[in-house]
């Protein structure tokens, strides 16, 4: 089957889940000129939307059924399950040669399940997890890390184009899902750095402020602390991503390493530190909410 190109003003785009991230993907992709139905289970999320000419759609399943591409970002892998696979999902909705993208990011074996069962009906899955959180999504920088055939990736981009800044195909079913994952790691160990970094100054008496213009700028700078560093500074662990979204993550990649027999024992601690940070309350906060359990890790009130 041939696939033809997105076309603004021509293609017409599902969205579902219209949170921190999803609210912004969808509106950039909107201000380009595709047409945009939305689903959300909290439809005063997707009035912003609404207001620039989304159609709000009562279920994943009506949504497809009013598009030709169909995206996804929600929060766990039952989510996705239940957006794209359920009894009112996307696939019941979709006719041969409606793709289904998933920028949620779950677990691979999922993306591949979806793959197949999109096949099945005639049509095509991609898994396109991201990367930028609220900030990426909402400068349209974000970096997309694509699974899924070639020609359907080439059908998508000029979508992802409105979006994100970096896009590269990983490969086949389940390669993006493997790419976040591998971002995931990455940031796990770091955020921790980030945060025992700026507590040690902190305790040593030094001014934070200075302290981060010295640090920021060299070897040891990172996108970690100069998104969510000045956010700690200024006391503020508003979400940009969940923490709650963040231990789902780390355990995905902690399954799949098992999977592989391999050991990660510097994941394993960061999902330890932050299963503590949930404990205390603060899973529906930012990832830099680590900070709040480590001031209270070592007695200190602030």
């Amino acid at each position: 089957m041939n696939i033809s190109i997105a076309e603004s003003g021509k293609t017409r785009i599902g969205w579902i889940g219209t949170g921190v991230m999803g609210r912004w993907m969808c509106q950039h992709a909107m201000q380009k000129g595709y047409a945009a139905t939305v689903y959300t289970r909290s439809p005063e999320k997707a009035q912003p939307l609404v207001e620039l000419g989304a159609t709000l759609a009562k279920s994943p399943k009506e949504v497809a059924e009013a598009s030709d591409v169909v995206f996804a970002i929600v929060g766990f892998p039952k989510d996705v399950r239940e957006v794209f696979l359920g009894p009112a999902g996307a696939l019941h909705g979709s006719r041969p040669g409606t793709i289904l993208v998933d920028m949620t990011t779950s677990e691979p074996s999922l993306a591949v399940e979806i793959a197949e069962a999109a096949k099945a009906k005639g049509a095509f899955a991609l898994d396109a997890p991201v990367s930028g959180g609220d900030v990426g999504a909402k400068n349209a920088t974000l970096s997309i890390m694509i699974g899924g055939d070639a020609d359907v990736v080439a059908a998508v981009t000029p979508i992802f184009q409105t979006m994100g800044k970096t896009i590269v195909h990983q490969g086949g079913p389940g390669a993006g899902q493997h790419t976040k994952m591998v971002n995931q790691i990455l940031i796990s160990s770091n955020m921790v750095a980030v945060c025992e970094a700026l507590l040690y100054g902190y305790k040593a008496g030094l001014n934070l402020e200075t302290v981060f213009q010295s640090v920021s700028v060299g070897a040891a700078g990172s996108k970690a602390l100069e998104v969510l560093g000045p956010r700690i500074l200024a006391r503020n662990f508003e979400p940009g991503f969940y923490v709650e979204h963040f231990i789902k993550d780390m355990g995905i990649a902690l399954a799949e390493a098992e999977r592989m027999n391999l050991s990660l024992p510097g994941l394993g601690l960061a999902k330890q530190l932050y299963e503590g940070v949930r404990a205390q309350g603060y899973g529906r906060k930012g990832t830099q909410a680590l900070m709040l359990a480590l001031e209270a890790m070592s007695g200190i009130v602030r």
